[in-house]
């Protein structure tokens, strides 16, 4: 039985779209932030984006080649040193344009202390598109990007054939809860206290990428970097961490999103 689950695991990871944390993880994130949005956020945030911010949950994986936002394309990930702090001259070749962090200081510049409220409509809505797609992406285990850990490529569980390693957490969201929706899977794993959801969201985004690193290189006791044959068992060692991850995001999404625009 496990070894025809991870097959059609393979198959899903084959017809699928890469992206971090698929359409799936991201619009999980988004759903957990907004079950703790205020009244006031919500109103504020209408003005700009009308719809459901889900929709617009893979728009930065969508769009991240067009020719005048090409320049984001790596603005997903983040580098991390062996003492699990966040380093951004790690791969500066790849990253010689920004990372996540970047990705989120912009954000931030655009729209920390209401600064939105003189700036054109576009330009708030560009902000909160990256900003709804990046906190998440910081979260994914192979966003996370540790010195000496590099994702390679063909790998294989049980004899089958894998793109990369990578691409297994791309798609692990689909892979742990099937068909259930987004906002059911928010409702399942939104389950931390008051004072622990006040604990999570302390501390500036660098700590929560050491927050984050510190969590994330679990993966690699699981299946060490270097190792062509992952275990048969990644999906369910996994398992607690993804969704703690993908909680957490939604968490640190919702305490920017009522801090932007809760005022």
């Amino acid at each position: 039985m496990k070894r025809i689950c991870f097959i059609l695991l393979l198959i899903t990871v084959s017809m699928l779209e890469l992206s971090a944390w698929s359409r799936l993880g991201h619009e999980v994130a988004i759903a957990v932030a907004q079950r703790h949005l205020t009244e006031k956020t919500k109103e504020n945030i209408a003005k700009y984006i009308a719809y459901d911010l889900k929709e617009d949950a893979v728009w930065m994986d969508n769009h991240r080649r067009d020719e005048n936002i090409a320049f984001t394309t790596h603005w997903h990930t983040l580098c991390i040193d062996k003492n699990l702090k966040y380093d951004p001259n790690m791969h500066s070749s790849k990253l010689a344009n920004g990372d996540a962090i970047r990705a989120f200081r912009i954000c931030e510049g655009t729209l920390r202390d209401k600064r939105y409220e003189h700036m054109t409509d576009s330009a708030v809505v560009m902000a909160l598109r990256i900003l709804i797609h990046c906190v998440p992406d910081m979260h994914c285990p192979t966003h996370t990007q540790f010195e000496g850990k590099k994702d390679g490529k063909n790998y294989e569980i049980n004899g089958e054939k894998i793109k990369s390693f990578h691409s297994v957490y791309d798609k692990m969201p689909a892979f742990i809860w099937g068909d259930k929706s987004a906002d059911e899977i928010a409702a399942l794993i939104d389950n931390a206290s008051k004072k622990e959801r006040k604990k999570i969201v302390s501390g500036d985004v660098y700590q929560w990428a050491e927050d984050i690193a510190r969590e994330n290189i679990e993966i690699y006791t699981w299946n060490p970097a270097g190792v062509a044959q992952l275990n048969p068992d990644t999906v369910e060692l996994s398992t607690s961490l993804v969704n703690r991850q993908m909680r957490d995001a939604g968490y640190r999404l919702a305490y920017l999103l009522n801090l932007y625009f809760g005022k």
